[in-house]
Parts: C-alpha cells; structure tokens; sequence
C-alpha cells in the first residue's frame, strides 16, 4: 500500500516479496557500522523480519518503516518511517539507504514525506530519533529536518549510549 509520493519517489509498505531487497539493506556496510547486524543472512529470515516487524507494527500500530522506491523505475533504494520501540516514551523515526543512493538527498526527501504523514495523517505531536554520535550523515539530516539534540540514552540491551534526538511536528 502507497503511503506517499515525493518528486522521485514513491513510498510504501514493505511485502514479503520485499525479503531480498531488506536482505541486501541490513547487511551494507553503514547499516551494520550504524544501526547493528540484524543477523540476516536468508530471505527466510528477512521474510520473518518483515512479518514480525513491518507487517506486525502496520497492524498494531497503524505505521512501520516503508520501502522507498524510485518513482521512475519502482527500483527499491531505501527505508524510512517509524516505530515505537518499548524502551522510549515516544515514537522512534529512522531512515537508511543502499550505500549507492546515500548522499543524494532521497533521504531528506523521504523524511520530510514521512514526518507530513506523522503529523497529518497519523495526529502524532512528537518524534524521536535516535543515533550513534560517529553517525554524523544521520545527525546533520535530522538537524536540518529540525530536530534537536536532547540526551544520551542507553536504550538496548548492549548498553551502548546513542544520542536522542526530538522533534515536535
């Protein structure tokens, strides 16, 4: 299901058919310095990652991460979207490329989709992100969509501080 368009994408819900192309995201190289190894290394496991997470939050919560694809090509290139995660108060929004479409302004774009859909569309007052303070691509992106700095929170079991960014919409 289609959730957004923007000038050179088209956003939407992640299928199961979607298994390889998740697959190919979670094992780059920025995904697994910057947000962790998910440990996938099948489309089995991809598929049951995006039953139990993508498919399972759009029921329970009404929202998820999205599949980005290229408007013109329907070539899938990214994520983004939001979650709400059981160690933070508020819901948690995150983005991430194929290294190959990293720095070409999709994600701003597809940020900006998704925060109008937040605000609009899904009536939420307030969004989260959360980041590595290395991460620094991810930090100036969420600077200029207008969030700002809050704390250091250590919000998974590793124990490692990440910097909790906040945003009002």
């Amino acid at each position: 299901m289609i959730v957004a368009k923007t000038d050179r994408l088209i956003i939407s819900q992640f299928t199961i058919e979607d298994a390889s192309f998740f697959m190919a995201l979670v094992n780059t190289p920025n995904w697994i310095k910057y947000i962790g190894d998910r440990n996938i290394k099948t489309t089995e496991q991809a598929e049951e990652r995006i039953t139990n997470g993508h498919l399972k939050s759009y029921k329970t919560h009404g929202f998820g991460f999205y599949i980005l694809r290229l408007k013109d090509s329907l070539k899938p290139i990214g994520t983004c979207g939001l979650i709400k995660r059981e160690t933070l108060d508020t819901i948690d929004f995150g983005f991430a490329m194929l290294p190959e479409y990293e720095g070409l302004g999709f994600g701003f774009e597809s940020s900006q989709a998704i925060l109008k859909l937040a605000k609009e569309v899904l009536q939420i007052e307030k969004l989260v992100a959360i980041t590595l303070e290395t991460n620094k691509n991810s930090i100036k992106l969420l600077q200029k969509l207008g969030f700002h700095f809050e704390k250091i929170v250590k919000p998974f079991e590793d124990d490692e501080e990440l910097m909790l960014f906040a945003k009002n919409l």
